[in-house]
């Protein structure tokens, strides 16, 4: 591929630049990925595609690049659509809940896979609430072998991306050396490592970007449900619900309305948003402590209904409300 070619297209800036094509962004990226790119160019494309905005095609054709070259698990047989939990931005101002989310769905036995980076680099990561509960499965596993055996056995395993997919993670670490992000960075939150037989958990916090993954998602058929992320974190605001829109088949249903009154009361969270007070908190909601909140009750009733656990929606939130009560009073 004739990179100078390339970089002549899209580096006009925004206004003077010219879109790749489907199949030459899938090309192009395959070649970033697969680290057939010097580093002079690799920098220059990675600034040139940030300064012009990638479109819908250009991400999907990375996308589809990226999709080839992610290690693939097995669905557990017999057992509901693996919820696929995407935890890439970690918690800095409030409390990192998706591992709750991801605790409650292990109970229902829908198995998940919560993929993203080990150290926050200032933030609060998934793993390091994870690593708070002591309990050996829920530690980072550290081959894709070790991966596919926490979902067959557990229900749940937390995968660093280097395991997944290491070109993928080679891009995300170029951020360190360029200052900005990268298309890695909306990409890794598109991944199904199932290979379609996934449910993705899409977050993104700009509404552009929420346009963009629901176009690109759809184009691929992508099993997934959409919402608001939380700090950019794949769950449901506990004070305040997002939209969370259902994506499959190529079709979009609204699962959920997005919550705009004021607040009647607010919800018991964490003091805290450090990992020990976080999981603390957790504990405390799994032992029927402390209330769900109710954002989250909404958003584990609409992965029940995508994975299959439940039968329709409304059966999914009538199993949800019933554990929530029986948690409330355990």
């Amino acid at each position: 591929m004739n990179y100078a070619q390339c970089l002549r297209e899209i580096g006009r800036g925004a206004e003077g630049a010219r879109d790749l094509t489907r199949e030459e962004a899938r090309q192009l990226y395959a070649a970033m990925l697969d680290g057939g790119v010097p580093d002079l160019e690799l920098g220059a494309l990675v600034i040139a595609l940030r300064m012009k905005g990638e479109s819908d095609e250009e991400m999907t054709g990375f996308l589809a690049a990226a999709s080839e070259r992610v290690h693939a698990l097995h669905r557990p047989s017999g057992r509901p659509r693996p919820i696929v939990i995407p935890s890439y931005n970690g918690a800095r101002k409030s409390a990192n809940l998706t591992p709750l989310l991801a605790l409650l769905l292990q109970r229902f036995g829908v198995p998940v896979l919560v993929h993203g980076l080990i150290e926050g680099y200032g933030r609060v990561t998934s793993a390091q609430i994870f690593r708070e509960f002591g309990q050996p499965e829920l530690l980072p596993c550290t081959t894709l072998a070790q991966a596919q055996h926490a979902v067959d056995e557990h229900g749940l395993a937390v995968v660093p991306l280097s395991v997944l997919s290491p070109g993928l993670n080679d891009q995300l670490a170029l951020r360190s050396r360029t200052g900005l992000r990268n298309s890695a960075h909306s990409l890794v939150k598109m991944l199904d490592p199932f290979r379609g037989e996934g449910v993705l958990l899409a977050a993104a916090t700009h509404p552009d970007y929420l346009d963009t993954m629901r176009n690109v998602l759809g184009a691929a058929a992508a099993h997934a449900l959409l919402l608001r992320g939380t700090e950019g974190e794949p769950y449901a605001n506990p004070r305040r619900r997002p939209r969370i829109e259902y994506l499959h088949g190529g079709s979009c249903e609204v699962l959920f309305e997005a919550e705009h009154d004021s607040l009647k009361a607010l919800p018991q969270l964490p003091e805290g948003c450090d990992a020990a007070s976080t999981a603390a908190w957790m504990r405390r909601v799994l032992q029927g402590d402390c209330p769900l909140p109710l954002p989250l009750a909404n958003q584990l009733a609409c992965c029940l209904f995508a994975s299959g656990y439940a039968d329709d929606f409304n059966q999914a939130k009538a199993i949800v409300a019933v554990e929530s009560n029986a948690l409330a009073v355990a």
